[in-house]
């Protein structure tokens, strides 16, 4: 299948060709304003299927909204007459066509034309009215506040919010290039004259701001967001799309003694923290128990023993651990118990507990295994 994707180097271009390929549609003609405009004819042609994504968002002048959504809209659906193409056209519009602005005018204006195009040719035609799109790649500061925050807040850059309560109407880009394949596979989702995305996520500006702002200092408290929420996720992935290039690292605070190290790594209030323990040669850490807390080791480097024993018995229990079979260990309440580096070499364990540690209520008391 051969496909023409107009505006291929803009955000939802950029991520629909590359899941294109990822699907192994190798015949993707993508034309964008820097591509010879000779080329259109030949690729108007061949196409099997036209994704038409080019737009303006932001002109310089109120005149080229029509220019460059209605113009060039009309350019592309002539182009298919003078071929004698009536393959499938998907159309990129908005829901600011409901709307008596310069751009939302010009997108309604492209929607009329596709529609009369469907009238006259047979073609069909699927225009998609979307709400704010985000994801990565998207540019900050031009047609996306939520590319804008997370540039700005990932920068150190102060933001403007004008009206926190402001409803936003969001879909994110995977999964509107989820929809789009669908609609190649002539699979569409579809709504009276319209197609639209499946997943549609409605938050305030102000909740969607102190997301991202949680975001960061996250890094600071070695947490992670809630990945239960999927607008929380896919939000929490586009902001690290706009992380400095050079700030893709961020240190971990490691208690440091003559026996090794204990550094904790990430910490959540509903599926425990992680942290990473290193023992010297010889050296046993541990000899405590809990009421409530439960943890999980895993040796990933050297090798060694972990020992245990019920607090009111006299049977001492052990289990002989190695990076060379990994295998994890649970750490029953009630058992007091410890680990031993035996090897030669630092022992690297990761430790999973099931709750972070509250030095309010550590639920940790010493006694010899």
């Amino acid at each position: 299948m051969k496909i023409l994707v107009t505006g291929a180097k803009g955000f939802i271009g950029k991520n629909l060709v590359a899941e294109l390929r990822n699907q192994n549609y190798t015949d993707i003609f993508e034309y964008n304003k820097n591509t010879n405009p000779d080329l259109l004819g030949d690729y108007c042609k061949e196409a099997d299927f036209v994704f038409h994504l080019a737009g303006v968002n932001r002109p310089k002048n109120e005149s080229d909204f029509m220019d460059g959504n209605f113009g060039f809209t009309s350019i592309l659906l002539d182009t298919l007459k003078r071929q004698k193409n009536t393959c499938p056209v998907m159309i990129s519009s908005s829901t600011q066509a409901e709307l008596a602005n310069g751009y939302g005018i010009s997108k309604k204006a492209g929607e009329d034309l596709l529609y009369e195009y469907n009238k006259v040719t047979g073609a069909k035609v699927l225009v998609y009215r979307f709400p704010n799109v985000f994801g990565k790649w998207c540019r900050p500061n031009y047609n996306s506040a939520v590319a804008t925050f997370c540039y700005n807040v990932s920068h150190d850059l102060p933001i403007t919010l004008n009206d926190p309560s402001v409803e936003m109407k969001l879909v994110y880009i995977d999964d509107v290039i989820e929809e789009l394949i669908n609609a190649l596979k002539n699979k569409e989702t579809s709504s009276g004259d319209f197609c639209r995305i499946p997943i549609v996520h409605t938050l305030t500006l102000g909740k969607i701001v102190d997301l991202i702002y949680s975001f960061k200092k996250s890094r600071e408290e070695r947490s992670i967001p809630d990945m239960s929420n999927s607008f929380e996720m896919k939000l929490y992935s586009t902001y690290l799309s706009y992380l400095p290039e050079d700030k893709f690292s961020y240190d971990l605070k490691m208690n440091v003694d003559q026996r090794g190290s204990f550094t904790e790594f990430i910490k959540t209030p509903e599926r425990g923290q992680v942290s990473v323990n290193i023992s010297k040669p010889g050296v046993t850490k541990g000899n405590h128990w809990h009421h409530t807390k439960n943890e999980k080791f895993l040796v990933v480097s050297g090798n060694g023993v972990i020992r245990f024993r019920e607090i009111n018995s006299d049977e001492v229990i052990e289990y002989f651990v190695s990076a060379e079979k990994m295998e994890v260990v649970d750490i029953p309440t009630g058992y007091t118990h410890n680990i031993e580096n035996q090897g030669v070499t630092d022992m690297v364990t990761i430790m999973w507990a099931n709750e972070p540690f509250d030095p309010e209520k550590p639920d940790t008391y010493y006694l010899e295994v």
